[in-house]
């Protein structure tokens, strides 16, 4: 019960201050143009692939699948194994493309298949506002977390946290990122298995009360939650695994921080390495996450006077400050820190990326110099850092953050809505930029409207990308077909930008 001490003050500084030193190590090269967006092509897959798991791990889900488990059963894991839908369709489709036409972003690939600066353009912008949303809520809710457990201000973690975050990002590129994200989400790895170990060996029966939990209180399945339901918009274990896997597909294959990991090779052997082992980390470390809620359900039920936190989100930060051993509180409660960290320092470089290839390259009527670029970046990087810890500070000190929940999930919905018009492009030769645009606007109304004025419960969320994607396709192909028509359109579109090309 010594909840946070010196000593795990002491190494939560120190591990903060490594993760600024190895980012700085890494950045010790000048990197300009391409090698500061796409890496200088020393980075090994192994260390890519962590930084994808890393970077799709925030550390909301770090505190909520805990949470989950804990309070309720474990339905909401089947959502994980939607990675045995979305990476063999990356794999099969979507790598190959990326690979052989060598893009610098996601969005260069719509201007390539569409030929349409404007896509190009319209998709940078859409992930740009989504991508600051989400930093400032990352930074937000981790840090509250934190700072009510070791009594530290909250605007003093965010502030570190953007900081820290900002210099190596601004210095050293995607190179840099990468091993810093390595490296954090290697803590977080060893960090959480070692708290499940440790916390099996306190529950009384250890492994086997756990398991026995699943059956006796239905911890596992749901009792009124069917495998399969003929109504493809109602909830269903078949619904997460196939809604839950096309949600992740497209941030694999139209979300800027995840494809910017793809370009930094073009070799297939290496691309599939690292979307099998980020889908095993991430399928792990989710189960892990589940053992640890039901542990300390089971935990908590024969240790009543232990249980120091209500909500279910701050189960697993309470077990962690006041229940593991001094110096492995402050590393855990770093662990939670890194998640934080990681995601942001994607994000910064992610959308510095974007806006220097997709926005101001394509607007500038002159060619850029790399080191142009790089600069553009680099104030890109520190500019939205800076707006991001404004934001996140407002967040702490405010009642606005359903109004910012609410913008995440909206801008969520038009990720998977520009997943759609990948598809479009991807799986179709009629497709023009007239189909898609028109896709991208039917299907941005549709999803809004059933989001926000359906009624609730009546579409699954896990539906929402199988419905997106099917609008994309109903829409795009017919309108590309009649444009085409009316225009004498018989273009075809480059090569190697769709699956029909060899």
């Amino acid at each position: 019960m010594q909840g946070f001490t010196t000593v795990d003050l002491v190494i939560l500084i120190v591990y903060l201050a490594a993760v600024l030193f190895a980012g700085l190590h890494f950045s010790k090269k000048e990197m300009k143009g391409k090698e500061f967006f796409k890496g200088d092509g020393t980075i090994p897959w192994w260390v890519t692939s962590v930084s994808i798991f890393a970077t799709l791990l925030s550390p909301i889900s770090f505190l909520s699948l805990a949470g989950n488990s804990y309070a309720g059963t474990w339905i909401m894991w089947f959502a994980q194994l939607g990675m045995i839908v979305a990476i063999p369709i990356t794999i099969r489709f979507f790598l190959p493309i990326y690979s052989k036409l060598d893009i610098d972003t996601a969005y260069h690939y719509l201007e390539i298949r569409f030929d349409s600066k404007g896509l190009r353009i319209l998709g940078a912008i859409m992930f740009i506002v989504y991508q600051i949303g989400r930093m400032s809520i990352i930074m937000y809710l981790p840090s509250m977390v934190l700072s009510n457990l070791t009594g530290i201000n909250v605007n003093i973690l965010i502030i570190v946290m953007g900081v820290i975050a900002i210099i190596y990002s601004y210095t050293g590129g995607l190179k840099s990122v990468l091993w810093t994200d390595f490296i954090q989400g290697s803590v977080l790895l060893i960090g959480v298995t070692f708290a499940l170990i440790y916390l099996v060996h306190g529950i009384d029966g250890g492994f086997g009360a756990i398991f026995t939990t699943f059956t006796a209180e239905h911890k596992f399945l749901a009792v009124d939650q069917p495998i399969f339901n003929p109504n493809i918009l109602k909830d269903s274990v078949f619904l997460l695994i196939v809604g839950a896997g096309l949600n992740t597909c497209s941030s694999y294959i139209s979300s800027q921080d995840i494809v910017q990991r793809f370009t930094t090779t073009t070799d297939m052997k290496k691309l599939t390495k690292m979307m099998l082992t980020n889908g095993a980390l991430s399928i792990f470390i989710a189960t892990v996450f589940y053992l640890i809620g039901t542990g300390l359900y089971v935990f908590y039920g024969q240790n009543p006077e232990l249980l120091q936190a209500a909500h279910r989100d701050q189960i697993f930060a309470s077990y962690i400050a006041y229940q593991l051993p001094v110096g492995v509180t402050g590393l855990l409660l770093a662990a939670i820190y890194a998640a934080s960290q990681s995601t942001l320092s994607t994000g910064l470089n992610s959308v510095a990326t974007s806006w220097t290839l997709d926005i101001q390259e394509r607007l500038s009527k002159k060619e850029m110099s790399f080191a142009l670029q790089t600069r553009i970046a680099q104030f890109v990087s520190l500019g939205v850092g800076i707006f991001a810890i404004v934001v996140s500070m407002i967040l702490a000190n405010g009642e606005i953050k359903s109004a910012y929940e609410w913008f995440n999930g909206f801008m969520g919905l038009v990720l998977g809505i520009l997943g759609g018009t990948f598809v479009l492009g991807t799986f179709t030769k009629i497709a023009n930029k007239t189909g898609a645009y028109a896709a991208f606007i039917v299907a941005s109304i549709l999803m809004v409207a059933i989001k926000y004025a359906a009624p609730a419960g009546s579409v699954s969320i896990w539906s929402y990308s199988i419905i997106s994607i099917a609008v994309s396709l109903v829409v795009g192909i017919p309108v590309s077909y009649i444009s085409r028509k009316m225009s004498g359109d018989t273009s075809v579109p480059a090569a190697d930008s769709t699956v029909y090309h060899k």
